[in-house]
């Protein structure tokens, strides 16, 4: 018998026996289910940090005056930041907040070439906008900011204008609405919302533009916000007590390394930090803020590694169970394979080859399963399609294994069996 014959036969023989199949393929389908979900639904959620986190796009880096923070179950023992050459290093103690004079200073002097900035601040979350007679819920963002928070932002204006620097200079009552305010008081028709006059926590402002939709992020909305002049917040908002942010962007993204090196040596001198001492502020890329969240979301892949090959251990106890019971019942079949010129090679490849059928099924299925739950996640983040090839791939060879060892000790057995004692077996 060649090869071919061989698989023919050993497939008619796991479709003939429908509810040990099943039982052990469903067995197997969720230790994969298990760990492909949870890959794909990892993957999903970096797909989401970097649209959330990397709009000012890979040449682009802000000044704070620390790290942002992107724990995920971590742990006590102190935080801990990533430096620019990759090492763990202590955070410093010395959070100083960044104030306007110095974040003013540092706009208005840095010179490295083609750069840009902006600055911005935040207010609070806690506010009410109200038009007429509607009002939103006190859940509103404000924040701060100049003439260049939205280019450097990635935000999009759907209508009217960006503020100007003389209306960030002069603090005057001008603001920019998120979609969602604007769709509030306006329905779908929020170009009629501009030159209007609202009132923030009862203070008038005239709006000057609506900033494009961008969605939300894990149940945050990124359009239920307002955006002013950082003077104006500072001078109604309380923003004496918070800290401001300097954003750079440059044109050239080889040029990165240099000019975050000569703005910390430049922000250095404005917050007067002697050589020996440590920087008391933070420099983080645009797309460092999602590495670091990745990383922090590293255990998750973990697990769902145990979680799969714990199952799959389980699986490949239970699939060499049925395999020997199976040897046990095909006795005679075995005996009349060996009796016709059958080889030892051949029944021993046959078993081996039902148990491989079984697990890649179990693969199949359970990989179907793991990438549906994982992106029924990303539509909950309202991300794209995502499929991890990579694990899928590991997947098939991980089960294609687990058949190989469950199968092998049953088909040795089969290949052993003496063709006149198996005929006469009962």
């Amino acid at each position: 018998m060649n090869f071919s014959d061989v698989f023919f036969l050993a497939f008619r023989t796991v479709s003939g026996n429908k509810l040990r199949t099943g039982l052990t393929v469903t067995i197997i389908a969720f230790g994969i289910m298990a760990l492909i979900g949870i890959i794909t639904a990892i993957k999903a959620m970096n797909q989401k940090f970097s649209e959330s986190f990397s709009s000012m796009g890979a040449n682009a880096f802000t000044i704070r005056y620390k790290e942002r923070n992107m724990n995920f179950g971590g742990g006590g023992g102190g935080e801990v930041t990533v430096s620019k050459k990759g090492k763990k290093e202590k955070k410093s103690n010395l959070n100083k907040f960044i104030t306007k004079n110095e974040a003013e200073y540092f706009a208005q002097n840095f010179s490295f070439p083609g750069a840009v900035t902006s600055l911005s601040i935040f207010g609070n979350r806690n506010n009410i906008i109200s038009f007429n007679e509607k009002k939103t819920s006190p859940n509103v963002m404000v924040f701060g900011a100049d003439e260049n928070y939205i280019d450097l932002n990635g935000y999009k204006l759907i209508a009217g204008r960006n503020t100007t620097i003389q209306e960030v200079n002069d603090a005057r009552s001008v603001c920019i609405l998120g979609y969602d305010i604007a769709k509030i008081f306006f329905n779908d028709d929020v170009d009629k919302a501009v030159n209007r006059m609202v009132n923030i926590n009862n203070k008038p402002y005239r709006v000057i533009g609506v900033l494009e939709s961008r969605g939300s992020t894990f149940g945050f909305s990124r359009d239920n916000m307002v955006i002013l002049g950082y003077r104006n917040l500072a001078n109604n908002f309380s923003g004496n007590n918070t800290s401001y942010v300097i954003a750079v962007k440059v044109n050239d993204i080889n040029s990165m390394n240099t000019a975050m090196g000569e703005a910390e040596s430049f922000f250095r001198g404005i917050r007067k930090i002697g050589i020996t001492d440590e920087s008391n502020f933070a420099l983080d890329k645009s797309d460092s803020v999602v590495e670091r969240a990745m990383n922090s979301l590293g255990f998750l892949t973990i697990s769902a590694t145990v979680i799969g090959l714990i199952t799959l251990i389980g699986a490949a106890i239970g699939l060499m169970n049925i395999m020997l019971v199976s040897v046990a019942e095909r006795t005679k079949e075995v005996g009349l394979i060996k009796a016709i010129g059958g080889k030892k090679s051949t029944v021993k490849m046959q078993f081996l080859l039902e148990a491989i059928i079984i697990s890649v099924l179990g693969a199949i299925l359970g990989i179907l399963l793991g990438v549906m739950v994982g992106n029924a996640f990303s539509i909950v983040l309202n991300t794209g399609f995502v499929v991890p090839w990579n694990w899928v791939i590991y997947g098939i060879i991980i089960c294609s294994a687990v058949g190989l060892l469950a199968g092998l000790y049953p088909a040795i057995k089969a290949g052993k069996l003496n063709p006149i004692d198996a005929l006469r077996y009962e």
